[in-house]
């Protein structure tokens, strides 16, 4: 008796794929060095900033600013970054256009689905939960779930076991050089978004498809990339 394959498994990045995070991750960014003295950062900025939590967030606006950042004080500012996010929490973040809809395609269609993010827990899991994305989703792991994160290949690894899936019918689906080396570096297709935080054009990080908005995430598409990954497995 042969056993039944292991479900497909979609494994989502989250600030810049899922969800439009940008203003809120300025704003608690903007509360958060204004302490320091700092000058505000602005959109433009956060491409350079985000991708590794908060607190390499924090590191990075004073590095953009010229200013040393001692170490005694990462603490404090984390701890107000969190404050202030969470307080406002979801504020103007929003699914991005289409996602539910593709959510419910590929659920629907026997696809399971997973987060991968390097937000920490305590930030990612309630913004999923108010947004009402949490349903949908077999696991979620965060920036603080495990030892290592993006681009660490165990990261996604980690994500597959929790998830129940299986490294050879899984593809991961970012914004970002995290997700796409991470993808690589697990040996998993990947499939890059154009309108998430890189600061460098999503076809320069040569995932395996370039999308620029989830009606292209089709169930079709996604099944010749596992296909595609079973093959080179």
């Amino acid at each position: 008796m042969t056993s039944r394959p292991l479900a497909p498994l979609a494994i989502f990045d989250l600030d810049g794929t899922l969800v439009d995070t940008a203003a809120d991750l300025v704003s608690s960014l903007n509360h958060t060095i204004a302490a320091a003295g700092l000058a505000p950062v602005t959109y433009d900025d956060l491409t350079h900033l985000v991708g590794q939590g908060a607190r390499v967030m924090i590191k990075r606006a004073f590095a953009l600013r010229e200013t040393e950042l001692p170490e005694a004080e990462i603490d404090p500012l984390y701890e107000r970054f969190i404050t202030h996010y969470r307080a406002e929490m979801p504020g103007e973040s929003r699914p991005y256009p289409g996602i539910v809809e593709t959510l419910d395609a590929l659920s629907q269609s026997g696809i399971t689905l997973a987060v991968c993010t390097n937000k920490t827990a305590v930030l990612a899991v309630p913004l999923l939960e108010k947004l009402g994305l949490t349903p949908y989703f077999a696991a979620i792991t965060c920036g603080d779930t495990f030892e290592f994160r993006k681009p660490d290949a165990r990261h996604i690894l980690g994500t597959i076991e929790r998830a129940g899936g299986d490294i050879r019918r899984t593809v991961m689906v970012g914004d970002s050089i995290n997700d796409i080396l991470a993808a690589k570096n697990a040996n998993v297709p990947s499939i890059g978004v154009t309108f998430g935080y890189t600061d460098v054009p999503m076809a320069e990080l040569k995932p395996d498809v370039v999308i620029d908005n989830f009606d292209a995430l089709t169930t079709t598409l996604f099944e010749k990339l596992i296909a595609r990954g079973a093959a080179a497995a």
